[in-house]
């Protein structure tokens, strides 16, 4: 659904870049290109709409203010990773890149995307762990624009399908809106916490985004901040923090601002400077987590659960 959703919409700019220049350029050739350019590119202008309102709305927050530079250099790396995801891996490549099953006793990794994802976010994960031989789940999040609550059981088959085909209880990696999916999950049984090895987040909107204000639907509407939906979520999960989660977060994230709405109370809160929101996912740091948690949970015999 999302997919061809986004393959319209890029459609929709070629054509509208097309006509613009056919219109103009017998007549005005700099301004069809200079059209044209800015039609393909407007999607760059959304995103620096997206940096000007996190500077602004920064405010009071504890974590340090990014720096005009610090945004322009997120903003730039933001403009291609976005491209890449929206404009090309999520609307034409969506079924490139297939989970790998799991072997008995190497620990796998379910990966659940944000909001407006589709599994193919995590393309370049995919590719790691098809080339290391990792078992891996990529869930699919849809229907797109749903309850988060909806999403549960999706993530439960994704989990006991690694459970069922290794043995040990999966690493969680997810970004944006899928953390709190995964939350959602945790407070849904009082026994998921055992059936993990650890949750990592990245940009999470776990106390709400400023954002989420300008989008009108069901699940935008549970990431508003101080939402009933969170408030809920907060008074029925039990107290997984501490040593349950690692939450990175930063500064500039164009997305989930401000800043510290994407840590939670006794996590491993970790800052990632000068990156933007989706580049977050893909940050030395967060692969480097994500390596040393996997490498240190094969064959455990302390978490390991009856296949």
């Amino acid at each position: 659904m999302l997919a061809r959703l986004q393959r319209r919409i890029v459609y929709a700019l070629g054509l509208s870049a097309l006509a613009w220049l056919l219109v103009w350029w017998p007549r005005q050739p700099i301004v069809a290109l200079a059209g044209a350019v800015a039609i393909v590119l407007s999607y760059t202008i959304v995103l620096a709409i997206e940096f000007v309102l996190l500077a602004w709305q920064h405010g009071s927050d504890p974590t340090p203010r990014a720096g005009p530079l610090q945004l322009v250099r997120a903003w730039l790396g933001e403009c291609v990773a976005a491209w890449q995801v929206f404009g090309w891996r999520q609307p034409f490549r969506s079924a490139a890149w297939p989970d790998v099953a799991g072997r008995p006793r190497q620990r796998g990794v379910v990966f659940v995307h944000g909001y407006l994802c589709n599994r193919v976010f995590w393309a370049p994960w995919l590719e790691r762990c098809a080339a290391q031989r990792r078992p891996c789940v990529a869930v699919n999040l849809e229907p797109v624009f749903c309850d988060l609550d909806d999403y549960v059981p999706q993530l439960e088959r994704a989990v006991a399908r690694l459970e069922r085909e290794t043995g040990l209880p999966p690493l969680l990696v997810c970004h944006s809106m899928g953390g709190l999916v995964a939350r959602a999950w945790l407070a849904a049984d009082a026994s998921a916490a055992s059936r993990i090895q650890h949750v990592i987040t990245i940009g999470t909107p776990h106390r709400g985004t400023w954002l989420a204000r300008l989008s009108r639907t069901a699940n935008a509407l549970h990431m508003r901040q101080t939402s009933d939906w969170l408030l809920g979520l907060v008074a029925r999960e039990p107290a997984l923090h501490t040593g349950r989660f690692t939450c990175f977060y930063g500064h500039a994230d164009n997305i989930v601002f401000p800043p510290a709405a994407a840590t939670l109370p006794g996590a491993d809160n970790r800052h990632l400077a000068a990156t933007a929101h989706v580049a977050m996912a893909f940050h030395p740091e967060v692969v480097s987590e994500v390596a040393r948690r996997l490498a240190s949970g094969d064959a455990s015999t302390s978490a390991t659960r009856p296949a």
